[in-house]
Parts: C-alpha cells; sequence; structure tokens
C-alpha cells in the first residue's frame, strides 16, 4: 500500500460520489455541509450547537450561520440546553423533519441506483470491503465498533438477501465448523423452499441490518406437526455479535409465531453451537431430545430443542 494507491482511491471515490450528486440534485437547495447538519439533528440524539460543531468539525460562526437560516425559515427550534442552561439546545420542527426527510430519501434514491449497476454475487464483497475500510481508518477503530442494541434494525428481506443468507450460512460455518458443501446445499434448499412457496401470515424471514449491512437473519416456517412452526438458519456475523442481535431475532420469531397462534415452536441444531443454544435456553427452549450423526463431514450431535408458547416453556 502506497499513498498513490489512497490518492488513486480517493479520486476514483470523488468521480462515484460527483456521479451521485448530478447538479446538486441531492442537497438542493442547501449546501453538502447544510445537509450534514440536517442529517445529524434528525439521526443524532445529541442536539446542543456545541455537539453538533465537534461531531462535524465546524467552524462556531460558519455552525451559526447555518443555524440561523434554519430558524428563520422554519426549520429548527433553539433553547436553553436541560442539560446545561449555558449550551443552546437545537431541535427540528415538524418542517425540518420533513426537509430531512426528503433528502434522505433522494440520498437512497441515487445509492440505489448506484447498487443495482452491482451484481448481487458482488454485493456481500462490497459491503465487507467498506466495513474494512471504515474500520482500518477511523481514528478510534474501536468507534466503528461500538455499536449499540438499538442502532440494529430488524427488516423483512429485500433482493439478494435469500442469496445472502445462504452464501453467509455456508461461508461461516466451514470457516468457523468445517462444515463442507453438504450444508450449503441443505440452505440453499431451505431457502428456495421459502422463497417458492410461503405463507407470508404465517412464515417470516428478518434481516438484522446494522450500518446499512445484513449482520443477522433467522427465519419461521411451518413445521409439519399441526399448529408447530420451526425456527431456522439463525446466524449473526462475527464482527456483530456481542450486541445481542441473537436474542433479537429469536425475540422476534417468538412474537411473531405467538401472535399467528403457533402453539409450539421448535428448533434443531448441533451441540457445537454453544451460543446459539444459550440464547433458545434464555427464550425458554428445553431440549427435548438428541442423537449423534454423520454430516457436512463432521461428527455431529443433533439436538431438538421446543418452547411452548401458551406456558412456561418447561
Amino acid at each position: 500500500m502506497t499513498v498513490q494507491d489512497i490518492r488513486a482511491f480517493n479520486r476514483f471515490y470523488t468521480n462515484v460520489i460527483g456521479a451521485l450528486d448530478y447538479s446538486r440534485h441531492l442537497y438542493a437547495p442547501f449546501t453538502l455541509t447544510e445537509s450534514r447538519v440536517l442529517y445529524e439533528l434528525a439521526h443524532s440524539p445529541r442536539t446542543d450547537a456545541a455537539d453538533l460543531r465537534t461531531e462535524l468539525s465546524l467552524d462556531a460562526g460558519y455552525l451559526s450561520r447555518i443555524l440561523n437560516r434554519f430558524e428563520q425559515d422554519g426549520l429548527v427550534e433553539r433553547a436553553p440546553s436541560e442539560r446545561d442552561p449555558r449550551r443552546r439546545q437545537v431541535t427540528l420542527t415538524e418542517r425540518g423533519r420533513e426537509t430531512a426527510a426528503l433528502l434522505a430519501e433522494r440520498a437512497d434514491e441515487s445509492v440505489g441506483a448506484l447498487l443495482a449497476t452491482v451484481p448481487e454475487a458482488d454485493r456481500p464483497r462490497l459491503s465487507e470491503a467498506l466495513h474494512t475500510v471504515r474500520t482500518i481508518l477511523s481514528e478510534d477503530p474501536e468507534d466503528v465498533r461500538r455499536s449499540r442494541p438499538e442502532d440494529v434494525v430488524l427488516r423483512e428481506p429485500g433482493p439478494g438477501d435469500l442469496g445472502w443468507i445462504v452464501q453467509r450460512n455456508a461461508a461461516l460455518y466451514a470457516a468457523e465448523y468445517g462444515f463442507n458443501a453438504d450444508y450449503e446445499g441443505l440452505v440453499a434448499r431451505i431457502v428456495a423452499d421459502f422463497a417458492e412457496d410461503h405463507d407470508p401470515h404465517l412464515e417470516r424471514v428478518w434481516i438484522a441490518e446494522l450500518d446499512g449491512r445484513a449482520v443477522g437473519c433467522v427465519m419461521c416456517v411451518r413445521d409439519d406437526a399441526p399448529g408447530t412452526a420451526r425456527l431456522r438458519l439463525l446466524l449473526v456475523e462475527p464482527d456483530a455479535r456481542g450486541l445481542r442481535i441473537g436474542d433479537q431475532l429469536v425475540a422476534a420469531v417468538v412474537e411473531f409465531a405467538r401472535g399467528v397462534g403457533y402453539r409450539d415452536l421448535v428448533l434443531w441444531t448441533n451441540n457445537i453451537l454453544g451460543a446459539a443454544r444459550r440464547i433458545y435456553q434464555r427464550h425458554g427452549f428445553v431440549l427435548v431430545a438428541e442423537k449423534p450423526h454423520r454430516s457436512f463431514g463432521q461428527d455431529l450431535v443433533g439436538q431438538d430443542w421446543r418452547l411452548d408458547l401458551h406456558g412456561t416453556g418447561e
């Protein structure tokens, strides 16, 4: 890696950003800095002017002029801070929130158009590369990892997400447990069955998203036994563990299964998946059977777990 490598990348990325912001469409009628201030006010709980100045590395006089304009245009309101009366608290008005939402919608559409040019098979690699750059070049490398459980969003799968589930399950289980391609085949069949024929009222998939990238998943599908749902394919990316994402995903399945009227929720796992088993136990699942087997190129002990959705689970 040389200085020229980084400068070449910077020129390339600047051209990409320039293409996204054709004729200042993204920000109009605001400057880039003004749009950044609106974004921070819409997304950060720290709304003191001093915090904004520090977060965005802005000159105090420049920020004051921006806020004065916003106040004149009815976008913000300023008042003494509840934390420190010497500070000025800045909040968006309803008009300000609508304006910030419009700018965000424009940005999403523009980036979405760019992403549409990237083949689905390359998107996980692109996501990992972007995350790696952020982690390595952050002034505080740990800051990228200081996400909180409330930063995680659970959403329905979008285009490419079902393929991501197959790819990440295959890659992670091969890397962490030595599973062979038989496991990828199993996951592919499970996902294909869901994609081709599922009842959206009784079956669902959740994708856990953090900082705009998928970091986890889980499925809830109908089981062969009447009144029974099955939890499948719980996964959390290694660099996102520690944020209780697995707990959030399992809780979503339990709430959904109970809400649509299932009596029982079951799952099958293997004894080597200790972290996952502890999550299941925390949510009331009980081990009901286990059996040694040879699968995915490994000697394993399969386990059946069950949760009574209308009882104590014991």
